[in-house]
């Protein structure tokens, strides 16, 4: 059980990689959000919810084994942050690539209630949530870049 955890938690072993694990993490998004962009809204809340769920369990779990609550190496949470950045807008190459900035910005600069959550629920819940957070940020932006600039999205 502790290899599925760490392998759904590492998003497939990217929050191994040996710099910017979150940046890296965070790419697994980017196939998924191409294959979930097909989904009929509620399907989409759904698998959403799923790996959200997914996410909690995985990065509590984790932080146990590594005995570290927020261990770099997991970053789960930075694809249910980016899927959050995503949510209903239907894909493109600009549309994932600006999500992907802004989510990283977000995540990186910690706007509040992201940083409540990241320096006060010290569990899953906590590791997960600052990233939603993120990405309700990214969401929020991009859908304001796309209504300014809808001939590049």
């Amino acid at each position: 059980m502790k290899h599925v955890i760490l392998f759904f938690s590492s998003n497939a072993g990217l929050g191994y990689a040996p710099v910017a694990s979150g940046t890296f993490g965070t790419l697994m998004g980017i196939p998924l959000y191409w294959l979930l962009a097909r989904l009929e809204q509620q399907e989409f809340v759904l698998a959403w919810v799923f790996i959200l769920l997914l996410s909690f369990w995985s990065a509590h779990r984790a932080g146990e084994i590594y005995g570290v609550v927020d261990d770099g190496r997991i970053v789960i949470d930075e694809l249910i942050g980016y899927l959050t950045a995503i949510a209903f807008v239907p894909f493109s190459w600009p549309s994932a690539i600006v999500a992907f900035l802004l989510f990283r910005l977000f995540d990186i600069v910690k706007l509040w209630p992201a940083n409540w959550f990241d320096s006060n629920v010290k569990n899953g819940v906590g590791v997960v949530l600052d990233d939603v957070v993120a990405g309700i940020y990214a969401w929020l932006s991009l859908y304001a870049l796309m209504s300014f600039f809808p001939d590049f999205f």
